[in-house]
């Protein structure tokens, strides 16, 4: 009997042993449990709220669509473009509120009074798509250069009257760019009312087809870029419209890496060609990779860098923001001014 009491007691030891250990693995395993979900399920339960604003994101109308069909240019998602489409990749890359710009071709193809129609067609359309999803966009319009009489009056109505963020212009339009003297009641308009004008690059008639079968549009519509942006120094653009904020797409093309290569234009500006090169915005679109990033970002002053996806053309949303956080080698409260508050002081309304 005593024997059999000594064995029951150490079963009931080793039973109590066993409660014990698995209590104990149970506490240390809850302990490390909300450290692994929150690492593991933070993105997908809890996501950030959108606050980027992306300064390049196209739109198109049922217009502008049509002579991109007939005339065979391409632009799939373009023609595809629906706000739909938009708001989702938006809220796949946190943002919260996108410019639209109607892209290349524009809207102008050989006649004046056709171009102010669909001019007129996109901004009204971009007005729609503004009031039907409050908060999540803004627009630039489009202007229907370069009959100059149309464009005046599009500036009115646009800013005026659908109440546009800012203007949209090719960086050259009929052969001529924006610091041509035909230009100028345009360009002094714009400086009147302190516009942010929004430059896309365009398929310059000269020189779409110098390499065979359209495999040099990449390079040349940077390199328009690049002309646009050297019309408007050496033109003196620049300094007899003061309180234009010029916005350029893609880096700028290649102007901030060619420095040495735009002295021509030194002479013209009293304040010199830096000054007024650091004095332009610039958006990322295709510039967040890590070999354009370091010298964009020695030149350009933080405040003056905008973030841009060219939706929806290049990678979308999320991609961009990643190449600037992999690849820029920005500080957290520069990436905020990047992503938000540099878009911000451009357009004040975007705050409430």
């Amino acid at each position: 009997m005593k024997i059999m009491n000594m064995v029951e007691g150490e079963a009931r030891l080793s039973h109590s042993r066993r409660e014990f250990l698995i209590r104990l693995a149970t506490l240390g395993a809850a302990a490390a449990l909300p450290r692994v979900l929150s690492s593991a399920q933070t993105p997908a339960a809890a996501p950030a709220r959108p606050f980027r604003i992306d300064t390049h994101h196209h739109f198109s109308a049922p217009g502008q669509v049509a002579e991109m069909i007939a005339r065979k240019t391409g632009q799939t998602p373009l023609i595809e473009w629906t706000p739909q489409k938009s708001v989702e990749d938006m809220d796949k890359g946190g943002v919260a509120t996108s410019i639209l710009s109607i892209s290349e071709p524009s809207v102008w193809f050989g006649d004046d009074a056709a171009a102010r129609k669909m001019a007129r067609e996109c901004n009204e359309l971009g007005a729609r798509v503004m009031a039907d999803y409050p908060g999540r966009f803004g627009q630039f319009a489009i202007l229907p250069l370069p009959d100059v009489d149309g464009a005046l009056r599009e500036i009115g109505y646009s800013l005026d009257t659908l109440k546009a963020d800012g203007i949209c212009m090719m960086t050259s339009i009929g052969g001529k760019y924006p610091g041509d003297p035909a230009f100028e009641p345009v360009m002094d308009e714009l400086n009147r009312r302190k516009a942010v004008v929004y430059f896309h690059p365009y398929r310059a008639p000269c020189c779409q087809n110098l390499l065979p079968q359209g495999t040099g549009l990449g390079g040349e519509l940077v390199n328009d870029t690049t002309r646009a942006i050297t019309s408007v120094l050496i033109s003196s653009t620049v300094v007899r419209c003061p309180d234009i904020r010029f916005l350029w797409s893609h880096g700028g093309g290649t102007a901030p890496y060619i420095t040495s290569r735009l002295g021509g234009a030194a002479s013209k500006l009293p304040k010199g060609l830096i000054y007024e090169l650091q004095k332009f915005y610039y958006d990322t679109a295709q510039a967040f990779n890590p070999y354009t990033l370091p010298s964009f970002k020695k030149l350009v002053p933080i405040s003056h860098i905008l973030f841009g996806t060219d939706y929806p053309f290049g990678t979308g949303s999320a991609p961009v923001a990643k190449g600037l956080r992999d690849n820029g080698d920005f500080s957290a409260s520069e990436l905020r001014a990047i992503e938000r508050e540099n878009a911000l002081e451009l357009f004040p309304r975007l705050k409430s």
